[in-house]
């Protein structure tokens, strides 16, 4: 039973990852789009406010921000092509068309029971529990919708998609049945989401004036809440109210009242005499871990990277790192471990609150938008009597550290999956390339009927030595046939089996896939 259940969160990390394997290159390029239009970098170098200039970091930042902002379209795709045995192209397609049916369903259900939010001319839905995906109005489940969706996709393909029908219900057969049997779960779905969800919004909400009543500790409740709950969207409902309303404090300027701490600090940077920013600039500290401590972050995963990963895992994390710091773009970095290591996003969301907290303690009101670059800057600009920010700096360099011993301990005490850490890397250290490489033509053959034959063959992947292969019966498992071919051992695992063939593997990969639909 224990494991079964380990079996499922592995493949459930696995899924997890593959949506986001493109946000890294996304990543670098979002970072471009910032700089080229942050008012700040344009102000010191006025060539950049040419408009073709303008204009193309413009294109760059939009046309990857729709992909970070439709993150849970990407799951509802993403998974069930990952978790799907066979025809992925289609269990990725029926994934999609399941994710805007329960939109739909649950845009419905708003509109017939005359629930529809109206939207604000500052902040459109935000604060209201609802937002709108893919143009369909609906309630705000984040990207948790989609991760959701998505995981029952790959579950229902994987049990349905060869069901056969005879006669005149033999259209109905295979991936067919499988829509159909998504189309009810995801009315089902949607429906549920806007009785249950509201609920888990409501008790967000009130938190809110815990938080506000509590001095430090309610700063600490506030940063740890706003990083816990990002998997599922109710983060919103925990800044929102401070940054966008009384509770984030009130300013008398002349005869006019500034509420909400957004407003209030926007308004205290046009202040030249203002001695000091007032207290609601902890409210817009949300951005100080973005800034630094996702650079510790990273940093352990890439020092806790098996050995022969590092340099993988480098390339895709530091790009990450960046888009972190300098665009506020958490996300593709917060999925890597939420799932996979729980204990530790925990840890994160802590440390986060923690220093938020700090600030107030060591009554720093520097201004941390999420931007390093931009922050650094407008901090400079106002002053450090205004804003202490050389110690804003000093707990920056500080949170780092924390989060790069931490994580690494963490991470090496509990064996976390995190990046370069997976199963199907973790024992490959001394998996060596065969003498002999393998022929194309004729071995291929040789390594299917000893796998059992076609029909045996439930999935093939592969990681970066070993050709992983699941079995429906591992008893037909012939090594020696497989041994006729190059390789550096088999490991058996259940109905999971192992071929250690080298860096070949991928096309070895490919060969077997290609020969298995000729066949």
């Amino acid at each position: 039973m224990k494991q079964k259940i380990l079996g499922a969160f592995e493949t459930f990390a696995k899924a997890m990852v593959q949506p986001l394997m493109y946000l890294s290159a996304a990543g670098i390029l979002m970072v471009i789009g910032v700089l080229l239009t942050n008012t700040t970098l344009t102000g010191m170098i006025p060539f950049l406010n040419w408009a073709p200039i303008q204009i193309f970091g413009q294109l760059i930042y939009n046309c990857i921000m729709v992909i970070v902002n439709n993150l849970a379209v990407i799951f509802a795709i993403g998974i069930p092509a990952a978790l799907a045995k066979k025809e992925k192209h289609k269990a990725a397609l029926i994934g999609f068309m399941s994710y805007i049916m329960y939109l739909t369903s649950s845009n419905t259900l708003l509109s017939a029971t005359g629930q529809m939010a109206e939207a604000s001319g500052m902040l459109g839905l935000i604060g209201t529990g609802q937002t709108t995906i893919l143009g369909i109005q609906c309630v705000d489940m984040s990207v948790f919708g989609g991760i959701i969706l998505g995981c029952i996709t790959g579950y229902v393909f994987n049990r349905t998609c060869q069901k056969r029908f005879n006669g005149a219900l033999q259209i109905y057969s295979g991936a067919n049945f499988s829509f159909i049997c998504m189309l009810f779960i995801s009315i089902i779905f949607g429906v549920v989401s806007n009785v249950v969800w509201p609920f888990a919004q409501q008790g967000i909400s009130a938190l809110a004036n815990l938080i506000k009543s509590t001095g430090t500790f309610g700063l600490f409740l506030y940063g740890f809440l706003e990083r816990l709950l990002i998997p599922t969207g109710l983060h919103h409902l925990i800044y929102t109210p401070f940054q966008f309303s009384d509770l984030g404090g009130v300013l008398q300027v002349g005869d006019q009242t500034v509420a909400g701490a957004y407003a209030i600090v926007m308004t205290e940077m046009n202040m030249p005499d203002l001695a000091r920013f007032s207290d609601s600039i902890y409210y817009m500290a949300t951005g100080f871990t973005k800034m630094f401590g996702y650079i510790g972050i990273g940093a352990a995963f890439i020092h806790t990277a098996y050995k022969q990963n590092k340099k993988k895992v480098r390339a895709m994390i530091i790009p990450l790192i960046v888009t972190a710091c300098l665009a506020s773009v958490t996300e593709p970095l917060d999925f890597m471990f939420v799932f996979t290591a729980p204990v530790l996003y925990v840890a994160h969301a802590t440390i986060a609150g923690l220093f938020i907290a700090l600030l107030k303690i060591f009554d720093v009101t520097a201004f941390c938008g999420g931007n390093l670059l931009a922050s650094l800057l407008m901090n400079i600009v106002v002053g450090v009597e205004k804003t202490h920010w050389p110690v804003m700096v000093a707990l920056g360099i500080v949170q780092i550290l924390v989060y790069y011993f931490l994580f690494s301990f963490l991470i090496k005490k509990f064996n976390y999956k995190t990046p370069g850490r997976e199963d199907d890397t973790d024992d490959t250290s001394n998996d060596k390339e065969p003498a002999k490489a393998i022929d194309l033509k004729t071995d291929i053959v040789n390594i299917i009927e000893g796998l059992g034959g076609k029909d045996n063959i439930n999935t093939v992947e592969n990681c970066i030595t070993r050709l992983r292969v699941n079995l429906k019966d591992p008893s037909k498992l012939n090594e020696e046939l497989i041994n006729k071919t190059p390789n550096s051992g088999i490991v058996k695992k259940g109905n999971d089996i192992q071929i250690i063939y080298g860096l070949q593997v991928p096309e070895i990969k490919a060969a077997v896939e290609e020969h298995l639909a000729n066949m």
